[in-house]
């Protein structure tokens, strides 16, 4: 459905991006995760045409669109900021691209009106002004805005990033039932790593202007294809030598790195290896530890009630499990 062929885009001096290869199929749900500045947003921007690539292609459903304008292309795009027009109702916000294609008023209603129901604005909302709205709210318009133009792709830049917390996840549910209820196929841009496992179908990990690891959000979780990758999405611990000596002797020998996540090592009433603790964080259905061990921090993330009962300074045994460990080679 959607292909990157070496795309490279330079602004300058500054590469953005390096070449980039990606496929993405169609009705997909892919998320572009990244720190600021990886090239997250650069992509999606030369799939909708805001930018042009300095070499390389981008092609959708087989055709080259690389230098075609971008209301050709089939593409509806919600930005992170909403761009919605305060000045206008609801429904005019969400009407305004059939307006400018001089859709009959009769079609503008009924399509407004389906697209309002599929992202759950109620008839009511519509006559409203659209700073009469929470920011909730305003990005149901937004995406609404984007839908009624059916397009056969809809590209989402951090959309939830204004919002607080629990109104984040509650969004984050209803942007994948809709997702899969309309079957369009989506391309989202994130730093948040939590939403784009949540999300996602495959999660295409960018750093630098580069593609790091393209992957389920299960594979890229517990199958990271570099130290970056296991660094980023999700916590981890990148073990000293002297740690891999106490907690596998021998086994975590050699020239690679040795990276764990905090799940991956538990907390045991015999054996295993003392620590002390420096930092505790209770999270509801799991505690995680930062232990001072071998002389350095090791994290430690447990559902026991025993880690919930620990206090600053406590001396904890731990044990670690050498098969969940991440292997890379050693950053230049």
């Amino acid at each position: 459905m959607i292909r990157f062929e070496g795309v490279r885009v330079a602004f300058g001096d500054h590469v953005a991006l390096h070449g980039l290869d990606l496929e993405i199929a169609e009705g997909e749900f892919c998320t572009l995760l990244g720190p600021s500045g990886c090239g997250k947003t650069t992509a999606l921007r030369a799939l909708a045409g805001f930018v042009e690539p300095t070499s390389g292609s981008v092609h959708v459903a087989g055709r080259d669109v690389t230098r075609v304008p971008s209301e050709q292309r089939g593409v509806g795009m919600v930005f992170q900021s909403y761009a919605l027009f305060p000045s206008m109702t609801v429904r005019d916000n969400i009407a305004f691209g059939l307006s400018v294609q001089r859709v009959a008023k009769a079609e503008q209603r009924e399509r407004v009106d389906r697209a309002a129901e599929q992202v759950g604005l109620r008839p009511e909302q519509l006559g409203r002004g659209v700073s009469e709205l929470s920011g909730g709210q305003q990005q149901r318009v937004a995406i609404a805005r984007a839908l009624v133009l059916e397009p056969s792709i809809l590209l989402l830049d951090e959309p939830l990033s204004n919002l607080d917390a629990k109104l984040r996840v509650q969004l984050r549910g209803e942007l994948q039932r809709l997702q899969r209820e309309v079957g369009i196929t989506t391309v989202y841009v994130t730093h948040d790593q939590e939403e784009a496992l949540a999300l996602s179908d495959r999660i295409a990990v960018l750093s630098e202007g580069r593609l790091e690891q393209l992957g389920t959000p299960r594979e890229i979780y517990e199958q990271p294809a570099s130290a970056f990758v296991c660094d980023f999405v999700g916590e981890a611990t990148r073990l000293t030598a002297a740690q891999r000596e106490a907690l596998a002797p021998g086994t975590l020998a050699g020239d690679l790195d040795a990276w764990v996540r905090p799940e991956h090592v538990a907390l045991v009433e015999t054996g295993g290896v003392e620590g002390i603790v420096r930092e505790h964080a209770y999270r509801g259905a799991a505690t995680l530890l930062e232990l001072e061990l071998a002389g350095d921090v090791l994290r430690v993330e447990s559902t026991s009630g025993a880690a919930a009962q620990v206090s600053l300074g406590d001396v904890v045994r731990v044990e670690l499990d050498a098969e969940r460990v991440h292997r890379f080679p050693v950053a230049a």
